[in-house]
Formats: C-alpha cells, sequence, structure tokens
C-alpha cells in the first residue's frame, strides 16, 4: 500500500489501486474524529455508513495516481503489507 497525505488537512492514509475504478483505502486514524468533512458530516446529522467519503482526500489519491506515485495494480495478494513512516 502506499501513503498519501491528504492535501487539505495533512491526515495520511494507505491506499492501493486496483483498477481505474477500484481504490482501497486504509485509514490509520478513526475518519470521523480525524476527518474534517467527516466530522462536518457527523455535525450534521448525516448516516456515516451512507457518507460517500473525503473528496479532498480523493482529490490527493487521484493526484497520486496522475503523477504515477501510485501505480493501478491489475492483481491483489492478501495481507498487502503497509506502513506509515
Amino acid at each position: 500500500m502506499y501513503e498519501v497525505t491528504c492535501a487539505t488537512c495533512s491526515n495520511k492514509v494507505l491506499v492501493e489501486k486496483f483498477s481505474p475504478i477500484h481504490t482501497s483505502i486504509q485509514w490509520t486514524t478513526d475518519a470521523r474524529t480525524s476527518c474534517p468533512e467527516f466530522v462536518a458530516a457527523a455535525e450534521q446529522g448525516q448516516d456515516m455508513d451512507s457518507f460517500p467519503g473525503c473528496t479532498a482526500l480523493r482529490a490527493s489519491i487521484d493526484d497520486q495516481v496522475r503523477t504515477g506515485k501510485i501505480p493501478t495494480n491489475s492483481f491483489r495478494a492478501e495481507p498487502t503489507p503497509g506502513q506509515i513512516g
């Protein structure tokens, strides 16, 4: 997995890209308390089970994919190791 830092809030997540539409994101902190978009949605009473995710983080991931820092893997092996250092 590849480390991605959100350009908006500096949260760090681990990301694996399996296809243009399949992205696996592993949060290293509780998103509902560490991500400003998650916090705002929760404060507005939004059902967090249906919350689509953080748009700022998605943009940060997409930028990393576009620049080639995160490759698209056509395979998946378990477990996928990752570490934020």
